[in-house]
């Protein structure tokens, strides 16, 4: 059952970038918007900590980064307590890009929330945090400004 939620999620957002892209070309790569939602997921991450989480090499991650700079989906910002750092962050042009999965995810919450008690919303707060927190050690997402 969790899969097929999954997968619902997913097509629905595949349906709206579709739909929102059929009259111009997509300005994002699949593997750049991959990468873009890895961006947003682990929280300005520096170049060197998104090359880690991914697996990639220094030199491929600051490359796909160069690209996603010229399109203007991401910018670095300069570290407040280490001026030799800079982490990226992704513009509003890729909020807006975003938006599209989680106004969606937004709507089915709050469905949930109508549909069920609150003893069944705390119950289900429990299993998500359970999942996230033990049962997915694979994707440990560190914390903003951490090397990884």
């Amino acid at each position: 059952m969790f899969e097929n939620v999954y997968d619902k999620f997913k097509l629905h957002f595949y349906q709206e970038t579709f739909a929102r892209f059929q009259n111009r070309e997509a300005s994002l790569t699949t593997v750049e918007a991959f990468a873009m939602e890895a961006i947003h997921a682990l929280g300005s991450p520096t170049v060197h900590e998104f090359a880690n989480f991914m697996r990639i090499s220094s030199s491929n991650a600051a490359y796909k980064i160069g690209s996603l700079i010229r399109k203007g989906y991401v910018e670095k910002v300069q570290s407040e307590s280490d001026g030799r750092e800079y982490h990226l962050r992704p513009t509003q042009k890729y909020l807006d890009y975003y938006s599209i999965s989680s106004h969606y995810i937004h709507d089915v919450m709050e469905r949930i929330r109508e549909r069920f008690s609150d003893e069944d919303l705390a119950k289900f707060g429990e299993m998500l945090s359970v999942m996230s927190d033990e049962l997915m050690p694979e994707v440990a997402v560190p914390a903003a400004g951490t090397n990884a």
